[in-house]
């Protein structure tokens, strides 16, 4: 069953749209004559999807969030990469001594200006000045390399590659949040057009009832009593209608803010059963296995499991290796040398026999106990997932064919309506049938038809439901070819990288 949007070429009448209904040997299907306002351009599910798929900012941010997490690769990894620290300084000295001679003769030093008293120094002892200027510079370089940290680094970059890999399933459950919101806009909007112009039908029906029903009236076959009785539904259809627009423009602004344009006409929507598990235990299993919350879910156990090794690894033994060299020019505490080198190598080996952890912060052991206390915690939360994936299975299962075979049953009772609509005007022609019974069966049959359109949405509403349920709602699987984000682009971009701030073209 498909929910058609399309132009009637016969009986639209003077108004803009019109509403009728086809019985085909495929099944009901609903042709609209939609609005020329809207027939500017046509929208089709996919082209909906793309657009969702491009555009829509909440998938946007997802992506952000993987790009994010995928430097904490490199930051990891940046444990294996040594410390490399320069220093430079410069300075300007000035000295002044007063020095007591024991001797009458002036003493010169070297790199120094003696400065004797006015008086000269006759006769011992002499006090004479000297004055020294130096501007001392240095330049060192110092390198830290750690050889051994209780395989913590490895560890560490185990864990963001499990973090990166946890961030790329919730992207692929933000994307299937993001296209099933996609497709329900896309068939509310069709929805909601097609009962907006099935009760403007409604109403110029009624309208029609009303001026016959008064021109009967002014013959003397009917009494004002029927005139009353249409002129209420007339009123009730109009408030219809204007209850039918609000909804449509609701829709409308749904439509925009997941689809990301504004729409124009909306082609058929056909629901995807083919994709779909031929049994609701085949989708089950299914689910478990791949759906991407429970990837989130398995990815996180990995990460937990290696956070009790990072924390065990702190019970090991450090070995680093430390290297420093420096220039020094004029010494300032030794004025007579003008240049120094000196070079230094460590291997520092540093074993923790008790650590309590810093004030405010706890103890190792404390936060092993803890850090597997979380690992239990992860692996309740998979068993949650998938126990929270399989109830959404059998409930978008169980909705799928409660919709199939909502769809037989409005489309019998469209059916039955139309004849029984005929049969009352037929009767009331010659006298056996009143105003209220013809008034009464055709509100019958525009609720048939409110049914029919409405289960023929949920049909396909349905069936993308329990694709996503399922674990597979992609661009992909559905047979859309066109360029999709790879998030592996921006990882190997990362990776590896050692300098550089800017980010790059993968994102």
């Amino acid at each position: 069953m498909v929910l058609n949007v399309a132009w009637r070429e016969l009986g639209c009448g003077a108004m803009a749209g019109d509403v009728t209904w086809r019985v085909t040997s495929s099944g009901t299907a609903l042709a609209l004559c939609l609005s020329a306002v809207l027939a500017a351009r046509a929208d089709t599910l996919n082209g909906a999807l793309i657009n969702a798929y491009q555009n829509n900012p909440q998938l946007n941010s997802q992506r952000a969030v993987v790009r994010e997490t995928d430097e904490s690769v490199p930051q990891a990894l940046s444990g294996y990469k040594p410390t490399v620290t320069a220093t430079l300084s410069t300075s300007q000295a000035y000295t002044s001594t007063v020095s007591k001679l024991t001797t009458a003769s002036p003493v010169s030093v070297a790199g120094q200006r003696v400065v004797l008293p006015q008086q000269p120094c006759l006769t011992a002892p002499c006090y004479p000045r000297s004055d020294f200027e130096s501007q001392p510079s240095a330049a060192g370089l110092t390198v830290s390399q750690t050889l051994f940290n209780g395989f913590q680094t490895a560890n560490r970059v185990r864990q963001a590659e499990s973090n990166t890999s946890a961030a790329r399933e919730a992207l692929r459950v933000a994307e299937q949040t993001v296209l099933l919101n996609a497709a329900t806009a896309y068939m509310d909007l069709l929805r909601d057009g097609a009962l907006l112009e099935l009760q403007r039908r409604n109403v110029e029906v009624l309208q029609e009832q009303l001026r016959q029903t008064r021109d009967r009236f002014n013959v003397g076959e009917v009494t004002r009593t029927d005139i009353a009785q249409t002129e209420a539904q007339l009123a009730q259809g109009r408030a219809s209608v204007l209850a039918a627009e609000a909804q449509y423009a609701r829709s409308r602004a749904n439509y925009r803010q997941f689809i990301g344009v504004e729409p124009g006409t909306l082609q058929p929507g056909s629901p995807v059963d083919r994709l779909l598990p031929r049994r609701l235990v085949d989708a089950v299993e299914i689910a478990r296995a791949r759906h991407p919350s429970v990837g989130v879910a398995m990815f996180g156990i990995d990460a937990a499991v290696l956070q009790v090794k990072i924390t065990e690894g702190s019970l090991y033994p450090q070995v680093r290796l430390l290297g420093t060299v420096q220039q020094n020019w004029e010494s300032q505490a030794v004025q007579t040398q003008l240049q120094q080198f000196n070079a230094f190598v460590q291997a520092q080996v540093t074993i923790p026999i008790y650590n309590a952890g810093p004030a405010g912060a706890s103890d190792t052991f404390s936060a092993i106990r803890a850090a597997k206390e979380t690992v239990g915690q992860k692996r309740m939360d998979l068993e949650t997932a998938r126990d929270q994936v399989q109830a959404g299975v059998v409930t978008a299962w169980g909705q799928l064919e409660a919709a199939k075979a909502q769809i037989l049953a409005t489309t019998a009772g469209v059916a039955s309506a139309e004849i029984a609509l005929y049969g009352v005007r037929e009767e009331a022609r010659v006298g056996q049938r009143t105003t209220f019974d013809i008034l009464l069966q055709q509100q019958t049959l525009v609720n048939a038809r409110v049914a029919l359109v409405t289960a023929q949405h949920d049909r396909v509403v349905a069936s993308y439901t329990l694709l996503a349920a399922v674990g597979d709602l992609n661009l992909p699987k559905l047979g859309i070819n066109i360029p999709l984000y790879d998030p592996m682009v921006h990882y190997q971009q990362v990776r590896d990288a050692w300098i550089g701030v800017r980010n790059p073209d993968g994102r």
